[in-house]
C-alpha cells in the first residue's frame, strides 16, 4: 500500500506497522550486542583460545547469517512496490536465509547461548521477521494462505514468551520492538477475522503501553494511544451483531466460499474474463482505519479473496514454485491498496496493472473516496466536466477543501476524473465508485469497444438513517456482506445465528434467480455478461442488484440520489426493479419480521 500527505485530522501513528508492499526502515538505534564484533563476543565469555574451534565457527556461521538476513530483510523496502516480477527472486533468498538462520539457532540454541549470550527476545526478533515476511509475501501475491503462516510464526512469539525479559532490561528501544510486534500481530488477525485473538492481543498490547510510557519518559505515548483508538474503533465497525445463544459473538468472515458465488447454468453464454489485478483506493475523511487500511478498503479487500487454505501441505515456502507446478489460474485476483495516493502514485499503479495484466483478464479499480464536485458551468460536457475524486495533496485539506486559492475556471488538478481512466479502457475495465459524486462515472465513453462496467454508489443517504459514514459506506457494506447491510437498513442491530444462517440461505437463493435475470435478459448491454463468467465479479454484480432492488423498495429512500446507478444502465424493469426479485426481497423481510419498512406494491418508475 502505499499512502501520499497525511490529513491533519486523521494522524497516523509513525508507529504502527504500514500495509504496504515493502518493509519499513528500522530506526537508527546503538548498538546491541548481537552486532559487536565477533572476538568481542567471544573473549567477554573468557579467552578466546579457550574456545574449541567447532564452537568458534558455530558462532561465526550464526554472526553471517544474521548480518544476511538484516540485509536482505532491509533491502525488501527498496524493491518497487509495482509490478509482480522484480521483487519474486530477492523474496526467495531472504526467506532462503531466515529458514537456514531459523533452523540454525534451533540445532545450536546451546553453544550460542553459552559463546554468543544469545537472549529470547533475539530469537523473537528472527520469529517475527519471518512473519513479516510471510505478511509482505501476501501482500504482494494476495494469496491469503500466507496469512497464516504470518499468524503461526507471530503466535509462536506470544505462545514462547520471547519478548517477556524485555521489559526488566533498561532499553526503551527493545520495548518498541515489542510493541510493534503486537500492531503487526493485530493486523494479521484482523485479515483472518480472528477477533477473539484481537481483542486479547488489544488488552495486552495496552498494558504495554501503560507499563512503558509510565518506566520511560517518552514523547510517543500519544501516538500508541492513537493506535489503541484506531484498532478498538476498526473492530466495532459492523453494525450489526450475530450472537450464539449464550451471546457470544459470532466472527463471519465475508471471503468467497465455495458455495458463495451463484453457479452458471448449464449452455449460459457468459464471457471467459477472469479477473486479475485490483487496485482498492481509500481516500475518504475521518472514516476508520487502522494501518493505512481504511473500513472499507478491508471490506473490499475480502470480497475479492476465497478462503485462505493451510499452506503447509502445498508448498516448503513462498517465492519457490516452479512454473510447471503452479496453478493455472490464480486463487485470488492480484490487488494493490492504495491508502490517500497522490494522483501520481495512482496512475503510476495503474499503469503497472494495465502493463502486467494477462489476455483475456480485468483491472478492477475500487475508489472509497470524497466526492469533488465542478466548480463552475462549462460550455461543453467532457469527461473532466463533472468533477470526480480526491486524490491526496501536499497541501493542507479541511473537510475536502483545499485551502489553497485556485482559479474558478481551472479543473481541480486533486482529483481523479472519469477523462483519467479512458486510456485504460483499452482493455476490459470494471470500476466500482464509492463516493458522493460516485454519478460522475456515469459520463463514460467505451472509446475502443472492451468490455467496460462501473458500479456507483448512491451519492446521499436519508436523514433518517443514522450516520454510519465514519463506520464505512453502506454501499460497500452491500458488497461485502449484503445480509448485514439489509439489517442494518432495516433497523436491526442483532441477530441470533439460527436466523442470520437461515437468511444466509435465503440470500443465496435470490442470488442465484438475480443471476438468471441477468443472463436472460433480452436487454442488457453484454459488457455485463462478458464479466459475469468470473467468480468475484459475478457475486458483486449480483450483489449491486440485490442493493439496489433493496433501496428502491425501502420506504425511507426516496430520492433518486439515494439509489446506487450503473455505466451502463442496467435495464430496470428485468432487473433492479423486477416483480420476482421485489417479492424475494418482501419474503427476506418476512423471515426477519421487518416486512413494514419495505413497499409492498410494484414500484413505478420515479
Amino acid at each position: 500500500m502505499v499512502r501520499g500527505a497525511r490529513q491533519p485530522q486523521q494522524p497516523r501513528s509513525r508507529l504502527a506497522p504500514r500495509l504496504t508492499g515493502t518493509v519499513e526502515k528500522p530506526p537508527r538505534k546503538r548498538k546491541s550486542r548481537t552486532e559487536f564484533p565477533l572476538k568481542e563476543i567471544m573473549s567477554s565469555g573468557g579467552a578466546e583460545d579457550d574456545i574449541p574451534q567447532g564452537e568458534r565457527k558455530t558462532v561465526t556461521d550464526f554472526c553471517y547469517l544474521l548480518d544476511k538476513s538484516k540485509q536482505l530483510f532491509n533491502g525488501l523496502r527498496d524493491l518497487p512496490q509495482y509490478g509482480q516480477k522484480q521483487w519474486q527472486s530477492y523474496f526467495g533468498r531472504t526467506f532462503d536465509v531466515y529458514t537456514k538462520l531459523w533452523k540454525f539457532q534451533q540445532q545450536h540454541r546451546q553453544v550460542l547461548d553459552n559463546r554468543y549470550g544469545l537472549k529470547r527476545w533475539q530469537i523473537g526478533e528472527i520469529a517475527s521477521k519471518i512473519g513479516q515476511l510471510y505478511y509482505h509475501y501476501y501482500l504482494r501475491t494476495s494469496e491469503t494462505s500466507y496469512l497464516n503462516e504470518a499468524f503461526s510464526f507471530y503466535s509462536a512469539i506470544r505462545q514462547r514468551s520471547y519478548y517477556s525479559q524485555v521489559n526488566k532490561e533498561d532499553r526503551p528501544e527493545l520495548v518498541v520492538k515489542k510493541l510493534r510486534y503486537y500492531a503487526r500481530f493485530i493486523v494479521v488477525c484482523l485479515l483472518l477475522n480472528k477477533m477473539d485473538v484481537v481483542k486479547d492481543l488489544v488488552k495486552e498490547l495496552s498494558d504495554e503501553i501503560e507499563d512503558y510510557t509510565h518506566r520511560f519518559n517518552t514523547e510517543d505515548q500519544v501516538e500508541w494511544n492513537l493506535v489503541l483508538q484506531e484498532v478498538a474503533a476498526f473492530i466495532e465497525a459492523d453494525p450489526v451483531m450475530v450472537l450464539n445463544d449464550d451471546n457470544t459473538i459470532v466472527i463471519t468472515s465475508n471471503r468467497l466460499a465455495e458455495t458463495g458465488a451463484p453457479l452458471l447454468e448449464q449452455g449460459m453464454i457468459v464471457g471467459q474474463l477472469s479477473l486479475a489485478d485490483a487496485l482498492i483506493i481509500g481516500n475518504c475523511n475521518n472514516q476508520v482505519k487502522f494501518s493505512e487500511l481504511t473500513v472499507d478498503m478491508f471490506r473490499m479487500l475480502q470480497a475479492l479473496e476465497r478462503e485462505p487454505m493451510n499452506l503447509a501441505s502445498q508448498m516448503n515456502k513462498p517465492g519457490m514454485q516452479e512454473s510447471a507446478d503452479k496453478p493455472t489460474r490464480r486463487e485470488n485476483p492480484h490487488k494493490y491498496l492504495l491508502y490517500k495516493p497522490t494522483f501520481s502514485q495512482l496512475y503510476t499503479f495503474l499503469a503497472a496493472s494495465f502493463k502486467e495484466l494477462p489476455a483475456n483478464s480485468v483491472l478492477l479499480i475500487y475508489l472509497s473516496a470524497t466526492g469533488v464536485f465542478p466548480t463552475g458551468r462549462s460550455d461543453s460536457e467532457g469527461p473532466y466536466d463533472f468533477g470526480g475524486v480526491l486524490t491526496n495533496s501536499n497541501r493542507d485539506i479541511i473537510n475536502g477543501d483545499a485551502i489553497h486559492k485556485r482559479n474558478q475556471s481551472q479543473k481541480e488538478m486533486h482529483c481523479l476524473h472519469p477523462g483519467d481512466l479512458y486510456p485504460f479502457t483499452r482493455k476490459p475495465l470494471f470500476i466500482i465508485v464509492d463516493s458522493s459524486n460516485s454519478v460522475a462515472y456515469k459520463n463514460f465513453t467505451n472509446l475502443f469497444g472492451q468490455p467496460l462496467v462501473c458500479l456507483l454508489s448512491p451519492t446521499a443517504y436519508p436523514k433518517a438513517l443514522q450516520d454510519q459514514s465514519q463506520r464505512g459506506s453502506l454501499f460497500t457494506l452491500f458488497l461485502n456482506n449484503p445480509l448485514m447491510a439489509f439489517l442494518f437498513v432495516s433497523g436491526l442491530s442483532s441477530m441470533r445465528r439460527g436466523l442470520w444462517e437461515k437468511c444466509q440461505e435465503y440470500l443465496r437463493k435470490i442470488n442465484r434467480d438475480i443471476a438468471q435475470l441477468l443472463t436472460h435478459s433480452r436487454s442488457i448491454d453484454q459488457a455485463f455478461l462478458q464479466f459475469f463468467g468470473d467468480e468475484f465479479l459475478r457475486l458483486l454484480l449480483t450483489r449491486f442488484i440485490f442493493c439496489s432492488a433493496t433501496m428502491r423498495m425501502h420506504k425511507i429512500f426516496r430520492e433518486t440520489r439515494n439509489y446506487p446507478e450503473s455505466y451502463p444502465q442496467l435495464p430496470r424493469d428485468e432487473t433492479v426493479e423486477n416483480p420476482h426479485l421485489q417479492k424475494h426481497i418482501l419474503e427476506l423481510a418476512s423471515i426477519l419480521d421487518v416486512r413494514n419498512v419495505f413497499f409492498e406494491n410494484t414500484i413505478d418508475d420515479y
